[in-house]
């Protein structure tokens, strides 16, 4: 016997006692979303369930002044935006007196390293696992800029939530079909040694903050 069969073996054997009306099918069909109440509930639900901030504003133009609040209630003093960026956001945080600096040029990874913040849109939010998906375009940047900054804050639109991976990844086929690369993020970035101590920041933004508009 195979080291596969074993494997599924054991499995089988793990499984003998589970009543059959346990198991749920989940009926996960490319470009098809998800039945579910609510989308944008679960979405906010899930991304705060990864101790991230969510912040629910009703228009684009009330994104500024929100945004401006998040990152000074981070004690946020600077921060790097990618080309695309809507220029209200920037002006607001230069009148809050928060540094921005565009990256064009690109700003170097020492520098990069000694920003507040990085400031970015996105492409698709998965209500079912609280994950928000960049795919680097106009407004998202570099992945380097999502990963060296302490703090990440990403403005997403309603109708950019999806309920489920299927879905999302039907939302993305262009860019895949393009060989963008894409970032998936669940919360700010967080891990555990040997011992289950939580270590958050290890490997990109300690702080996520999202602002969800509409």
């Amino acid at each position: 016997m195979n080291a596969r069969n074993e494997i599924l073996k054991r499995i089988r054997a793990g499984l003998k006692d589970v009543p059959k009306s346990a198991a749920v099918d989940v009926p996960w069909l490319y470009g098809q979303p998800t039945q579910m109440d609510d989308v944008l509930s679960r979405f906010v639900s899930r991304v705060e369930d990864y101790k991230a901030r969510v912040e629910r504003v009703s228009t684009a133009d009330d994104v500024p002044n929100i945004l401006v609040t998040v990152l000074a209630d981070a004690d946020v003093k600077s921060v790097v935006v990618p080309t695309g960026i809507d220029d209200a956001w920037c002006q607001a945080a230069t009148a809050a007196g928060i540094q921005v600096r565009v990256d064009e040029p690109p700003v170097d990874k020492v520098e990069l390293n000694q920003i507040g913040a990085v400031v970015t849109t996105a492409s698709v939010g998965i209500a079912e696992t609280g994950t928000i998906v960049l795919s680097h375009g106009p407004g998202q940047g570099r992945r380097v800029l999502t990963l060296l900054p302490d703090v990440h804050a990403c403005v997403i639109y309603a109708d950019q939530v999806v309920s489920d991976v299927p879905e999302a990844i039907a939302r993305l086929r262009p860019a895949i079909d393009n060989g963008q690369p894409l970032t998936w993020i669940s919360g700010g970035s967080a891990t555990s040694d040997i011992e289950l101590t939580r270590v958050e920041g290890v490997h990109g933004p300690r702080k996520l903050l999202v602002i969800l508009v509409g």
